[in-house]
């Protein structure tokens, strides 16, 4: 179960990052502009953003095993039509499609890891489960690097085919079927949280384009907020909604979900300069710009696991806090120095030290939301949770984009460097409003194993499945 559900994420994780080297040759041989560039990343979180919970419903509804089946099944075939691509926009359109399949893939491979373990291991199997999601953060611009150097940037997305369609033959005799609550699909919530998603990430891809003031964007934004607004009154009243707002009363939820948006905005933000900063600003070719990001993303592969143990023993709340702090010190530390022709050995200890903060962050960040809910809620809390971190890599990606392009441009080194610098600082200010934002964690959940007579326990109770929160003892 473990092993197949990380595989699954790795590819999915591998395919958002493998792009990052790769960029820079595109941009070329397809003859593609900024916001070109920026779609051929966005086109795969805004599917997969907006279809995440819709994802995790159907999972919980129909069976989570079935669904992530399905998943992959789609995304494999996205992954081939990317291979085969003989355009930008032919590109942008299979990312897309890649990002469908992907939604039912990371929610349900999480909620059935989540649901397969008990509550004091399951830090420690998401701890392997992101370390694995880190594994291919590292090899990811490596692997793109590599390929689109010594073969062509199209073979990145032929490398999900054959693993894609192992996974599918032993999914069948390896994996276990697991279900959410036995209750009807709500229709009307996944309408209206598709379309809320929708406007809400369409406004923040276009804004840089068409113009943060325009009829479209404004239109997108009011859209998405009013089916927002229009969402939460449903899902008030309705006997079984897709994500019981009950949950976001305990803290370890609400602020565990916002401290990961603001982490995967500067996370996403970071990856989609850098590899482009030392190919374009300072002049290294896609491999050795992939082999020199290595000190940065490998941290995941060896620090997740460790963290994830970690925060069971002493809980989230100063992972997360300190995790965010040290990626936001390290890409600032980079923002400060960044110029033409920097020598890359200043730059090893800033990225070491921000990728041991990412690290500790996803373990803690997704352990306190799934901790918060009942076992048989995971998965919508699961779909929350990868719906907010899609939607902050998509706000990451577009913000520093704006940032870029309003300092800075192509046109030379020294002019990449200039927008490339506050767009990094940006980065980092993310990172420390994530920081701010796990403050409010409690500092240990509240388990049913830590309930003890006579004992008033300081921290944020789970939310029970008739609705109401667990007393504190007392």
């Amino acid at each position: 179960m473990l092993a197949l559900a990380s595989a699954a994420s790795l590819m999915v994780a591998l395919d958002t990052l493998v792009v990052s080297t790769a960029l820079s040759t595109i941009r070329v041989e397809l003859n593609a502009s900024l916001a070109a560039l920026e779609w051929t990343v966005n086109a795969y979180n805004l599917s997969f953003a907006v279809l995440l919970m819709t994802g995790a419903a159907l999972g919980d509804r129909f069976g989570r095993r079935r669904g992530f089946t399905v998943g992959l099944a789609i995304f494999v075939a996205g992954s081939a039509a990317c291979a085969l691509a003989p355009s930008v926009d032919a590109l942008i359109a299979a990312r897309a499609v890649q990002g469908a399949g992907a939604a039912l893939v990371m929610p349900l491979g999480m909620a059935l890891v989540s649901s397969a373990f008990a509550p004091d291991k399951r830090g420690q199997a998401l701890g392997v489960y992101f370390g694995v999601t880190g594994l291919a953060v590292a090899s990811g611009p490596v692997v793109g690097g590599a390929i689109t150097e010594g073969l062509a940037w199209e073979w990145i997305f032929w490398l999900n085919v054959p693993l894609g369609l192992a996974l599918l033959a032993l999914i069948p005799r390896r994996m276990q079927e697991s279900h959410g609550p036995d209750g009807a699909l709500d229709l009307v919530g996944l309408g209206l949280v598709g379309v809320a998603a929708f406007g809400v990430v369409w406004g923040l891809v276009r804004g840089n384009l068409a113009g943060w003031g325009s009829a479209e964007v404004v239109f997108a934004f009011a859209a998405g907020v009013a089916c927002l607004a229009l969402f939460i009154a449903w899902e008030r009243r309705v006997a079984d909604p897709m994500l019981p707002l009950r949950f976001f009363r305990s803290r370890a939820f609400a602020a565990g979900n916002a401290a990961v948006f603001f982490a995967v905005a500067s996370l996403f933000g970071a990856v989609f300069f850098l590899a482009q900063f030392l190919q374009t600003g300072l002049g290294y070719g896609p491999l050795d710009a992939g082999l020199r990001l290595l000190p940065w993303t490998l941290t995941l592969f060896f620090v997740a696991p460790l963290a994830g143990a970690l925060v069971d023993r002493h809980g989230e709340r100063p992972f997360m806090v300190a995790g965010l702090a040290l990626q936001g010190t390290g890409m600032g530390w980079i923002a400060l120095i960044a110029e033409p022709g920097i020598a890359y050995a200043s730059m090893i200890a800033p990225l070491i030290i921000a990728g041991c903060g990412v690290s500790m962050t996803f373990p803690a960040g997704q352990n306190s939301v799934v901790g918060a809910v009942p076992p048989e809620a995971v998965g919508k809390a699961a779909g929350t949770n990868s719906t907010l971190r899609e939607l902050g890599g998509v706000f990451g990606i577009a913000l520093l984009v704006a940032v870029f392009a309003g300092a800075g441009g192509y046109g030379s080194p020294a002019q990449f460097v200039d927008g490339f610098a506050p767009a990094l600082g940006v980065t980092a200010g993310l990172s420390f409003a994530g920081a701010l934002v796990g403050l409010a964690l409690p500092k240990h959940q509240l388990r049913p194993r830590d309930v003890v007579p006579g004992v008033e326990l300081e921290a944020d109770p789970p939310v029970g499945p008739d609705g109401l929160e667990a007393q504190r003892a007392v």
